[in-house]
């Protein structure tokens, strides 16, 4: 950092391509272009694809808000479909979202799993719809083996400071492997500009920071060691919860390599195990306990209550525990018993 700070390279500096080359050699993936925020990296891809008023993009209506603002603020129309317990996307349920106006699939691969992404890429296939991955929660997360952000045409990463790189402020990153994409989304990040003085196009200003590239280049080099420990935390809870009357533990899929941003689990009495966990010095959470499709800001899509049962469903029942890979033994046993505590008392 002092030596960024007596170089003065503040914006677009050499650490940006320096963190770009490494981001896009830890996902496997020809580009990575750094941006302002994870809302960015999947609003700029859909820009570059010339989506806007008029179309529609299919997503899940379990996600997180950065999911649908990046689709409005493309100018097009969200589309819903429901998730599975995996919380990702049903995408048994794709046709029944299709439309003439269908540009785009945007699945989701939250908490850290993976969508079933070759049944996604067959269905867009058929279609001619491009795909464009919001992998905020999932970086380093595979299915198959092949990691996520490299099935469609591109892919959007967070680094928020919850996330899995994790910087000192909102950044995000585009991947592609498409020479195309890199180059519009290159342009579009920086105010269209082809170079100090010339502008290709309309575009943003929504440059990574040199300054989090830094704190990025610090941190990526510990990613793999970062994903195993949360794994390894995770199934520590999973052996310790399992036989729990009272809880629900999601299926785990052998193909997918799950890099758990989010540990949740499905929790009779809910809300008071929420209360519990909280007065028991554990920092639980819920994700999402008011569904997306169910917002105010999405009433013009005129949703009601009930047409996303499973998302219904997982919003009065999920709840999310502390996973990350500072946690030591002694807290996640306190995690534990706190939970068998609650379902304990009589």
């Amino acid at each position: 950092m002092r030596e960024l700070v007596r170089s003065g390279d503040f914006t677009l500096g050499k650490v940006v391509g320096e963190f770009e080359a490494m981001f896009a050699e830890a996902v496997g993936v020809r580009h990575a272009i750094g941006v302002g925020s994870g809302t960015d990296a999947l609003k700029i891809p859909l820009k570059a694809l010339g989506i806007g008023p008029g179309d529609e993009v299919i997503t899940t209506a379990n996600t997180f808000w950065a999911t649908v603002g990046a689709i409005a603020e493309a100018g097009a129309r969200p589309v819903f479909v429901d998730c599975d317990d995996s919380f990702c996307m049903d995408v048994a349920q794709l046709d029944g979202a299709l439309t003439s106006r269908t540009r785009a699939i945007m699945p989701v691969h939250l908490t850290g799993d993976v969508t079933d992404m070759p049944k996604v890429m067959a269905f867009a296939e058929r279609h001619g719809l491009a795909i464009v991955e919001d992998g905020c929660q999932s970086l380093m997360a595979q299915l198959d083996g092949q990691p996520a952000g490299t099935f469609g045409v591109a892919a959007g990463f967070s680094m928020h400071p919850l996330k899995i790189i994790n910087v000192w402020g909102d950044a995000g990153v585009v991947v592609t492997n498409d020479d195309e994409m890199d180059r519009k989304c290159r342009l579009l990040r920086n105010h269209g500009l082809r170079n100090r003085d010339e502008m290709e196009i309309l575009g943003y200003n929504s440059r990574l920071d040199s300054v989090q590239a830094v704190v990025g280049k610090w941190i990526l080099r510990q990613i793999e060691d970062i994903v195993r420990r949360r794994a390894e935390n995770a199934a520590y809870y999973d052996a310790g919860l399992r036989d729990v009357a009272g809880i629900r533990l999601p299926p785990r899929n052998p193909r997918v390599r799950n890099v758990y941003l989010l540990y949740m689990f499905f929790a009779e009495r809910r809300d008071a195990l929420l209360e519990y966990l909280v007065a028991h010095g554990v920092e639980a959470k819920v994700h999402y306990p008011v569904p997306i499709y169910q917002q105010d800001a999405l009433r013009f899509l005129g949703h009601k209550a009930g047409d996303f049962p499973v998302t219904d469903r997982h919003a009065r029942e999920v709840i999310t525990l502390p996973v990350d890979q500072h946690l030591s033994v002694a807290e996640l046993d306190h995690v534990i018993e706190t939970v068998r505590n609650f379902y304990s008392r009589k």
